[in-house]
């Protein structure tokens, strides 16, 4: 209920839905300053310049893989993988297959000595198999040994998998004093990491799958409308509502 609840939330305060909404009330009732004001809005949030230094402002620092101690474990929260799309012998990613690839890279370059993939399946999905089983078939496809790789299959939120990810810890007898690497989205970082520090268990943080990029100050980046800008706007909007619903029930 409180996935479904919280989609629902995230849509009606989107800032497309907000400007689209007030562009029509001003239509329908023949209202000019509603009708302005939806108009206005929906240019400022479609300004890839103002999206992308939402975003980069927001989104933590990456961090260098020389930087890194080494780890027993890393912890790699799912949300990445296309559900809708069923195959046998492959795992299709969507944007953030970063959490994924830089896991494995974090193995290979002896970051981390297992991998523990939390995540269940989503929202209505067709494909019946759980997201983090899509990842652990995709990690050993690229040589990661079945052993290195632990895999927590039901949780369907970020509150869960930190609350899943301790069970299972705990369950299969790994120190829990210990401080495991965090590997999620930037945008979603601040959250993750909150969640994983409400249930006690210590994380440092790994950010990975970046959607700012570097400030530019070109033409279409400054004065040009795009879509993609809406999307930027749609992530960091649906993380704040994310954030304030976990602090109002008490996760985080």
């Amino acid at each position: 209920m409180f996935f479904y609840l919280s989609q629902l939330l995230g849509f009606l305060v989107m800032p497309f839905t907000i400007a689209i909404l007030l562009t029509l009330v001003g239509v329908i009732w023949k209202n000019r300053k509603v009708l302005w004001l939806g108009i206005i809005l929906l240019l400022f949030f479609s300004n890839p310049f103002i999206a992308n230094e939402s975003m980069r402002i927001w989104e933590p620092d990456f961090v260098d893989f020389d930087d890194l101690p080494d780890y027993e474990i890393g912890i790699v929260l799912t949300g990445v993988t296309n559900l809708n799309k069923t195959s046998p012998d492959r795992t299709f990613f969507n944007k953030g297959a970063d959490r994924a690839t830089h896991a494995l890279q974090l193995y290979k370059l002896g970051k981390i000595k297992k991998i523990l993939i939390t995540g269940g399946q989503g929202f209505n999905p067709t494909n019946e198999q759980t997201e983090a089983q899509l990842l652990a078939d995709f990690m050993v496809m690229a040589g990661v040994p079945i052993e290195n790789i632990l895999i927590e299959n039901e949780a369907v939120n970020t509150r869960e998998n930190a609350s899943f990810s301790k069970d299972f810890l705990k369950k299969e007898k790994f120190d829990l004093d210990q401080t495991f690497l965090l590997i999620t989205s930037a945008f979603h970082m601040k959250r993750a990491k909150a969640c994983f520090d409400k249930v006690g268990l210590k994380t440092d943080t790994f950010p990975v799958d970046y959607y700012a990029h570097d400030t530019k100050f070109d033409l279409p980046s400054l004065l040009y409308p795009n879509p993609n800008a809406l999307s930027l706007w749609h992530k960091l909007v649906k993380e704040w509502m994310g954030i304030l619903i976990y602090l109002t029930a008490g996760y985080i």
